[in-house]
């Protein structure tokens, strides 16, 4: 397995990217260019990636096809169908996005969001993104949440059979999967459930953690990797079983020194039982 994160030097060139990347004791990256990069500029960063021993883990494609808004929808497919093709051209392993929701906020709760409606659009929706780029390398892949399908590992093998793309695989982010008290307190066991049902598919995972708040009505923060009540130790016993170069990637974190110490935490609990990361 392979541990990466974002870099913060200035990087003026594939090469200096890649070694920054190295410099932070990352194997894997996100995508350091955007879909309006030239093949020159992608094939110069793809060369310095593999020279380097870095797998791009990821393209990002964070919009909403799903919107309610068509122009808005319409907007998001195509910036999909770019995404992808920009993973397929540049060698990454997936480009993940979430399926989007059927209300105002691109990522928050609708009551539309999990009607099966809305599961046959996302079915309509990744298949019209797969079957225009038709990548060759790259899988198009969905990012699980709380408020949206998929929620769990079950309706994530549901949408993976309906959309029936051997191009659509899966991302993994057990953090998203924390969905109620009862998860929460049994982490480990919806890690294990997890990757037995999504294991085979999985194409790059996300590293974060949550935490429970005290307050009488339920409420969980997304937190630093080590801060929260994920089981990493289960987790990364779990990843260690998937293809070696499966990425887990550090996110959402405001400064350099948080990724520091986040990638110091899952670095140790990796050591303590007996995983290493490439």
């Amino acid at each position: 397995m392979r541990l990466g994160g974002p870099v913060f030097e200035k990087n003026v060139n594939p090469e200096s990217w890649a070694a920054a990347l190295k410099k932070a004791g990352y194997s894997a990256a996100y995508c350091p260019v955007d879909e309006k990069a030239s093949i020159e500029t992608v094939t110069e960063y793809m060369n310095a990636a593999a020279k380097a021993g870095i797998v791009i883990a990821e393209v990002g494609a964070w919009s909403n096809p799903l919107s309610p808004d068509a122009a808005a929808a319409k907007k998001a497919l195509t910036f999909n169908q770019e995404r992808l093709a920009l993973a397929d051209r540049i060698g990454a392993r997936c480009c993940v996005n979430i399926t989007g929701s059927r209300g105002k906020d691109w990522a928050g709760p609708d009551p539309k969001n999990f009607t099966q409606e809305t599961f046959d659009l996302i079915v309509e929706t990744v298949r019209k993104i797969i079957d225009t780029v038709k990548p060759t390398k790259a899988f198009y892949t969905l990012e699980t949440m709380q408020v949206m399908y998929p929620d769990t590992a079950d309706n994530y093998l549901k949408l993976i059979k309906a959309i029936d793309r051997p191009q659509c695989a899966a991302h993994f982010d057990p953090t998203n999967l924390v969905i109620s008290p009862q998860v929460y307190f049994s982490t480990g066991a919806m890690i294990k459930d997890a990757m037995a049902k999504l294991g085979a598919y999985i194409r790059s995972c996300h590293a974060k953690d949550v935490k429970l708040s005290p307050k009488p009505h339920i409420h969980m923060d997304e937190i630093r990797p080590g801060l929260g009540n994920l089981d990493y130790k289960v987790f990364l016993q779990e990843l260690s079983k998937l293809d070696p170069d499966t990425p887990l990637m550090l996110e959402h974190l405001p400064n350099e020194q948080e990724y520091v110490a986040a990638g110091t935490y899952i670095r140790g609990v990796a050591a303590e039982v007996g995983v290493a990361f490439k």
